[in-house]
This record gives C-alpha cells, sequence and structure tokens, in this order.
C-alpha cells in the first residue's frame, strides 16, 4: 500500500471510528423505545433538516449525478433534481408539521406503520402489518445495496476483497444504529452531510481548476451535442430527443418524497412543530445546491477527460473518485483531504443505510412482534428486541448484498418508487381527506405497492409512451383506489374525524 493510500485510509478509519463513538454516547440517552426509534422527539431543527436530506441522498448526490451528467449532459440530471427540489419542498411544506402533529395525537406513533394503524382506528394492527411488510420488502434490499456500495468503494481504492470490505463496512454501520438507535442515526446523518458538502465542493474547485478554468469547461460541453440542452441528451452517436414523457418521468422522482419512512420519520421526532419552517427552508436550499453541485462536477470531469488529466471514464459514477485520486497525488495534505472526500462517499452510503435499516428494524419489532404477537412487553424487553431486530435484518442484507456485481442505483430507483407509490398517497389522504377510510387505506397500499412490480416488469418493457418510471402511474392507481373505495365504504367513525379536527384545529392556533 503507497503513503498516499496510508493516509487516505486513515481518514476514513479516523471517520468509522467516530460514528461508533456518536452510538455510544447515544445509546446513554435511549431510555425508551420512544428514544430508540425517533429520538424522544428531541431533534433540533438544523438536525432535522440536514439529517433528512442526508439520509434522503445517499451516494446518488456524490456518484450517481455526477455520474449522469458526465455521460449525457444537463437533461436528465437536471430534471431530476427540478423534480427532486420540488418534491423535497412540498414534503417540507405541506405533510412535516401536519404530521409532526398528527403521530402524536394518535396515540403518540412512533412509526409510519403506527400512525397509519391509528390513524384509522385499527384496533387489529391488520393495516401496521401490511405497511410494516411493504417496508421490509422495499428497504432490506435498499439497505443490502448501501452495503454494497461501501463495499465497491473499499475494494475499488485499495484493492480489497469486496466481501470483506462490504462486511466491515456494515458492521460499523450496525454498530452505531444497533446502539444509539435514530439518535445515532440523526447525529451521524448531521456529520455526514457536512462531510458530504466539503466533499462536493472541494472537488468541484479542484476540478474546475484541473480542467484550465469556467471557460475550457463549458467549451467542452458546448462541443457535443445535445449535452448542454434541456431537451436532448448526449449519446455517442450525437444528441437524443428527451421529449415530454421522459421529463414527465423524471420528473415523478418527487412524488416519492410524500411516501419515504426514513423522512417521514425525522418530521415525527422534530422538538417543536413551529420549528418546521426553519428546517424547510434549510434543506432545501441545501438539495438545491449540492445536487447543482454534483452536476456540476459530472461536467467538469467530463472536461478533465477530454484535456487528458483523468482517464476516459466507462463508468461515469467514479467520476468524483477518479478526482479525488487525482488531488491524492499533489502531497500529504492533498492525501488527506482526497481521504475526507472519499469518506464523504462513505457518509453518504452510510446516512442512508444506517436510517433504512432502523426504520426496518422499528417495523418487525414494533409493528408486527409487539404490535401483534409480543404485547405488553416491559420497556427493557422492548429496547433489547429493537437491538436484536436490527441485527437480524443486518446479516440479510449483507446475505443479499454479498454479489459485487449488483446493481446499486437500480435497487435505489425501484424501492423509491415502491415507497412513493404504497405510502405517498396514503399519507397524504389520512393528513388531508377526512373521508378517507381504512378500508381505502389499505387498498391504496396493496394497489401502489402491486402497480409498481406490474409496470416495471410488465408494462414499462413495451417501450415507447409506455416506458414512464413506474412511480407515476402507481402512485396515480393508489390515490385512485383510496377515494373510490373509501366512497363506497362505510365513513370513518366520529372518535377518528374528532381526532383529524382537532388536529386541523392546532394547525390554525
Amino acid at each position: 500500500m503507497t503513503t498516499t493510500q496510508i493516509l487516505i485510509l486513515t481518514s476514513i478509519i479516523v471517520y468509522l471510528i467516530a460514528t461508533i463513538a456518536i452510538g455510544v454516547w447515544s445509546s446513554r440517552k435511549n431510555e425508551t423505545t420512544e428514544d430508540f426509534y425517533l429520538g424522544g422527539r428531541k431533534l433540533g431543527p438544523i438536525i432535522t433538516a440536514m439529517s433528512a436530506e442526508a439520509s434522503d441522498m445517499s451516494s446518488y448526490l456524490l456518484m450517481g449525478v455526477p455520474g449522469v451528467a458526465y455521460v449525457s449532459g444537463l437533461a436528465d440530471a437536471t430534471w431530476t433534481i427540478i423534480g427532486l427540489a420540488v418534491g423535497t419542498y412540498l414534503n417540507w411544506l405541506i405533510v412535516a408539521k401536519r404530521l409532526r402533529i398528527y403521530t402524536v395525537k394518535a396515540n403518540n406513533s412512533t412509526t409510519v406503520p403506527e400512525f397509519i394503524s391509528n390513524r384509522f382506528g385499527d384496533d387489529k394492527k391488520i393495516l401496521a402489518v401490511i405497511a410494516a411488510a411493504v417496508i421490509i420488502i422495499f428497504f432490506v434490499p435498499y439497505t443490502a445495496s448501501g452495503f454494497s456500495a461501501c463495499g465497491k468503494l473499499f475494494s475499488t481504492l485499495f484493492g480489497m476483497n469486496y466481501l470483506t470490505a462490504m462486511i466491515i463496512s456494515a458492521i460499523v454501520i450496525v454498530a452505531y444504529t444497533t446502539l444509539g438507535g435514530f439518535l445515532a442515526a440523526s447525529t451521524t446523518d448531521f456529520i455526514q452531510s457536512i462531510i458530504m458538502t466539503f466533499a462536493i465542493l472541494t472537488v468541484l474547485g479542484f476540478g474546475v481548476a484541473t480542467a484550465g478554468g469556467f471557460d475550457n469547461v463549458k467549451t467542452n460541453a458546448q462541443s457535443m451535442a445535445g449535452y448542454l440542452s434541456m431537451v436532448q441528451t448526449h449519446t455517442t452517436e450525437g444528441a437524443a430527443s428527451y421529449g415530454p414523457i421522459t421529463i414527465l418521468s423524471t420528473l415523478a422522482w418527487g412524488l416519492g418524497y410524500f411516501g419515504m419512512p426514513h423522512i417521514l420519520l425525522r418530521f415525527m421526532a422534530i422538538e417543536d412543530h413551529n420549528k418546521i419552517k426553519l428546517s424547510r427552508r434549510i434543506a432545501t436550499i441545501w438539495v438545491v445546491i449540492s445536487m447543482a453541485i454534483a452536476v456540476g462536477i459530472g461536467i467538469t470531469g467530463r472536461a478533465m477527460s477530454e484535456a487528458g488529466t483523468i482517464p476516459e471514464l466507462a463508468d461515469g459514477e467514479t467520476v468524483l473518485i477518479e478526482i479525488s485520486q487525482l488531488l491524492a497525488s499533489h502531497g500529504a495534505l492533498a492525501a488527506i483531504i482526497a481521504g475526507v472526500i472519499l469518506a464523504g462517499i462513505l457518509a453518504a452510503t452510510m446516512s442512508t443505510a444506517d436510517s433504512q435499516l432502523l426504520a426496518a428494524a422499528s417495523s418487525v419489532s414494533k409493528d408486527i412482534l409487539n404490535g401483534v404477537f409480543l404485547k405488553n412487553m416491559s420497556e427493557k424487553t422492548a429496547m433489547l428486541l429493537a437491538r436484536i431486530t436490527v441485527l437480524v435484518i443486518s446479516i440479510i442484507a449483507m446475505f443479499i448484498a454479498r454479489d459485487p456485481n449488483s446493481s446499486v442505483f437500480g435497487v435505489v430507483s425501484f424501492a423509491w418508487a415502491g415507497f412513493g407509490a404504497a405510502f405517498g398517497p396514503v399519507i397524504l389522504t389520512a393528513l388531508f381527506w377526512r373521508r378517507t377510510n381504512r378500508q381505502g387505506a389499505l387498498a391504496g397500499m396493496v394497489c401502489g405497492g402491486v402497480m409498481v412490480f406490474v409496470w416495471k416488469f410488465l408494462v414499462r418493457p413495451m417501450g415507447g409512451a409506455w416506458n414512464i418510471y413506474e412511480l407515476l402511474p402507481a402512485f396515480i392507481v393508489a390515490l385512485a383506489a383510496i377515494i373510490i373505495v373509501s366512497l363506497l365504504t362505510k365513513a370513518p367513525a366520529e372518535e377518528i374525524t374528532e381526532v383529524f379536527d382537532d388536529v386541523k384545529k392546532e394547525l390554525k392556533a
């Protein structure tokens, strides 16, 4: 191992030790399952905002977006950014405050499945079990993709065996999540967002300077057909159309936010719902700026390839890694900085994996085991069960991630659609439509989840006008199912609508 590699590895190891230390510190504050799953609803507005966005962005910010921009230019990456930015803002604007208030009034719900069940007075916990099943179906492989991304990073950088690297990364994530629960995940997410911000700013600045300045980057981009167009995309054959259907499909990513359990949990955990406005501003600004910078990294990386400072990349998603390795060659300090940047990629992945792991574990332990089979257990037993569940789900995720050739971003895209369609319409109607009932909510979750599979594997392969991201049609079908079934069945009981009215009154107060 070279001196440069040793310095990079040292930076990453320091970061990993710090995350475990946070887990140990947080464990002392976990006295109840509410503490473990929601941090006792004591998150400040800044940590709430940055934790939500760090857990959202994952390695897509540091690898996915720059990779898309590197290969095809502005259109695909920018329309994605617009969809995600609008979705982020609207989620904070219309869902966050109402959900925070409603989850407290709905028997102090601490998980998304529990809220859905309590909102509709489902004493038999059918809604909670179905919602928990949806989370497990989509989050376990999603978590596995995070473990896989960490393994690929270490394997690429240091020539480590992929399986060994993946397991070590997973153990660190599991360690601080098992110890510290939601508070550890949220605190590390906040720190990880800072590292991610430092990483993208440093890489962009160094990349532009190495490419010969902004003018050279711009000139190179303009020389490629369709590269800077919003209605065309660059290909090896020239410019290809990026039409209205594709744009609509890309924008549909924003709908996913309304159903993301790991993001919704942040809304539920903030200490004061009146501080959500500040969180919304911080979150939206960070998302827009960071993703714009990520696009800039991809475009700059392409100019660097043309200039011969980094090789022509077969996989555009490695552009940030390539630029970081070039930076590391400029001395010891530069190598340490490069290590921090590469730790940023690791941080981006970990910040999502820990939140997903906790959400999946809470669904099994609280909503299924404790909610249905093992009722009335002590807080000590419930905490032990929560931690055991984290370990078991982690082992399953590691088993799934054992294949180094598994697709990371394909899984992310599919899981995003699954949550957006199964939960998004249910959450929105639960919060805003008084007439929604238990039968409608059940129909919406089932139809949304099933439609994602149907459209992905049966309809979308037909191509043409059918080649739409599965989230959009599945979301529409789920929403229609909720409305139709709710209207065709008995109206919700008075005690349920009274809670709905209480929430409205508190929002107006």
